[in-house]
C-alpha cells in the first residue's frame, strides 16, 4: 500500500506582534505551520504597550474618581476627611507605574502563549524579500525563509510640524504615562475617540481640561445623540469643550504651553495632548517593492479575508486602515491564517463589529446607524429609551445615557444599537449577539432580564419595536 503524500509545513513569518499578529501567529500554529513572529518594539504591539491596555488602566482609575465624586448624591459621606478640609485625589505617578506594569505582564503572558505552542519569536525589524523576511535586529541579520507572510505594523500618532511634542509638557499619547505629576490644566488637541477618552479621564483624575474641536462636536463620526449626551456631561463636569475651533499651533511657554487657534485667540495650559489621529507604520517595509498596494495614505489595501494584491502576503491591524480596533486587528489576523492554511473561514463583516468609546458616560455602538437610517442607506425603524427611566439607573444615580435600537421595518431583525451608560462596553453585547444572528426584537424581548437590571432597558426598547400585525 503507497504512503499518501503530505502537505509541506508551510512556512508563516509574522511582522509585527500586535493583535492582529499574535493572534495570527496563534491561529497558524494551531492549524499546523511553522510560525515565526518578528517584532521590533514588544510583543501585543501598540494595544498593549502605549494604547488599549495603558489608557483603558489609566481611565479604570478614573472611573473611581467619578463614582467617588458621584456618591454624594447616594447619602455617602466621609465626615473626618471634610473636617480637615481634605478632598480626594490621585498620584499619577503610582497610577501611571501601575499602568506600565500591567502593560508589561500583559506583553509577557503574550510571549508566554506565543511560545507554549511553538511559536519562534525574534526582535528586529522585518522587510520583505523575495521568498523571505529580512530581519535587522539587535543580534544581527536574519534571513526568514517565508511561504506566507502577514503584516500586522500598526500605527503610530500622527505629529503636526508646528506641534511637535517634546515629551515633558507637549505629549502623544504614548508619553502620558512617563508624568509623575498630575497636568494642572491639561489642553487637549483632538475631539476623535483618543481626545474625547483622555479628556474624560483627566478631567475626572482632577484636572482643568480643554478640548478643542475643529468640528462642530465631539466625536464628529459617532452616533449624533450619544455625542450630545457626552458633549452636555463634559460641560456639566467643568470642561471647557471648543467647538470650531482648530489649533494652528502648539509651543513651550515657560512652564507651561501656548495653544494658538487659527482665529488668533490662545488657550494656555500646564500640559497639552495632541490626539490628531496617526499614520501607517508601512514605511521602510519593502512593501512597494515587493508590489503590495498602499492607498494614498499609505495603509495597505486588503479584501475581506486580509489579503492583499500579492499572493502569499496578508495584512491585518491598524496598518490596513480597516477599523482601528484590537478586536478587528485579531479578527483579521484570524482570517488572513483560517483562508491561507485551508481552513473554514467566514469574511470579516463590519456590520457585526461592537465597539466601545470608554468616557464617562461610556458610548457603545453596533451595526447599522442612526445615520444611514435617517439617510435611507439602511432601511429600519428605532427607538430610544432614557436611562433615566430605568429603576436600576436610578438607585445607582444615573441620570444620563441611554439605549437604542434599530429592528428592519416589517421582519423586526435587530440591525443595530446604541448603549449610552456607565459599562456601555457590557451592555452592548446582547445587541451584538442579536445582529450576528439576526435575531428579531420579539427574540430579544421574549428573553427575561433581570429586575431591576440595566439590561431591562434593552429588552424594553424591543418590546416597543414589535412589527403591528397585518390588518
Amino acid at each position: 500500500m503507497s504512503e499518501v503524500p503530505t502537505r509541506p509545513q508551510q512556512r508563516v513569518v509574522v511582522v509585527g506582534g500586535g493583535p492582529g499578529g499574535y493572534e495570527a501567529a496563534l491561529v497558524a500554529a494551531q492549524l499546523g505551520a511553522d510560525v515565526t513572529v518578528v517584532d521590533e518594539d514588544g510583543l501585543g504591539g501598540a494595544a498593549v504597550l502605549t494604547d488599549c491596555v495603558p489608557s483603558k488602566t489609566l481611565i479604570a482609575t478614573s472611573e473611581v474618581m467619578t463614582q467617588v465624586d458621584g456618591s454624594s448624591r447616594l447619602g455617602v459621606r466621609y465626615p473626618d476627611a471634610l473636617e480637615r478640609g481634605e478632598t480626594v485625589g490621585v498620584d499619577i505617578g503610582v497610577v501611571n507605574a501601575r499602568v506600565k506594569r500591567l502593560a508589561a505582564a500583559q506583553s509577557t503572558d503574550i510571549r508566554t502563549a506565543l511560545e507554549g505552542v511553538g511559536v519562534r519569536v525574534v526582535v528586529g525589524r522585518g522587510r520583505l524579500g523575495p521568498g523571505e523576511v529580512a530581519v535587522d535586529g539587535p543580534d544581527g541579520a536574519h534571513r526568514l525563509p517565508a511561504d506566507a507572510v502577514l503584516v500586522s505594523t500598526g500605527a503610530t500618532p500622527r505629529r503636526l510640524e508646528s506641534s511637535m511634542p517634546d515629551g515633558e509638557r507637549i505629549l502623544d499619547w504614548r508619553q502620558l504615562y512617563d508624568l509623575d505629576v498630575l497636568p494642572e490644566r491639561l489642553v487637549v488637541v483632538g475631539s476623535g475617540v483618543t481626545g474625547a477618552e483622555f479628556a474624560s479621564a483627566y478631567l475626572a483624575l482632577g484636572s482643568q481640561v480643554t478640548l478643542v474641536s475643529s468640528r462642530d462636536r465631539v466625536l464628529p463620526g459617532e452616533d449624533a445623540d450619544a455625542a450630545t449626551v457626552l458633549e452636555d456631561a463634559f460641560r456639566r463636569r467643568g470642561m471647557r469643550v471648543l467647538s470650531r475651533s482648530r489649533a494652528e499651533t502648539v509651543r513651550r511657554e515657560g512652564d507651561g504651553v501656548v495653544v494658538t487657534l487659527t482665529d488668533g485667540s490662545r488657550v494656555e495650559g500646564s500640559h497639552c495632548l495632541m490626539a490628531v489621529g496617526s499614520i501607517p507604520n508601512t514605511a521602510g517595509l519593502g512593501l512597494e517593492e515587493a508590489g503590495v498596494q498602499l492607498s494614498p495614505s499609505g495603509h495597505v489595501a486588503t479584501d475581506r479575508v486580509s489579503r492583499t494584491s500579492v499572493p502569499g502576503v496578508y495584512a491585518a491591524g491598524d496598518c490596513t486602515g480597516v477599523l482601528a480596533l484590537a478586536s478587528v486587528a485579531a479578527m483579521q489576523g484570524r482570517i488572513a491564517m483560517r483562508h491561507l492554511l485551508g481552513d473554514a473561514v467566514r469574511p470579516l463583516s463590519l456590520k457585526t463589529v461592537a465597539s466601545n468609546i470608554f468616557t464617562a458616560p461610556e458610548i457603545a455602538t453596533v451595526g447599522w446607524t442612526q445615520a444611514q437610517l435617517d439617510s435611507g442607506e439602511a432601511q429600519g425603524d428605532g427607538v430610544m429609551l432614557p436611562l433615566a427611566t430605568n429603576p436600576r439607573a436610578k438607585m445607582q444615580g444615573v441620570d444620563e445615557g441611554f439605549v437604542k435600537l434599530f429592528a428592519r421595518t416589517g421582519s423586526g431583525t435587530v440591525i443595530g444599537g446604541v448603549v449610552v451608560g456607565p459599562r456601555a462596553s457590557e451592555l452592548i453585547f446582547p445587541i451584538t449577539l442579536a445582529v450576528e444572528h439576526r435575531l428579531t426584537v420579539d427574540d430579544m424581548a421574549r428573553a427575561f432580564t433581570v429586575y431591576p437590571s440595566l439590561s431591562g432597558s434593552i429588552a424594553e426598547a424591543a418590546r416597543r419595536l414589535h412589527p403591528a400585525p397585518l390588518l
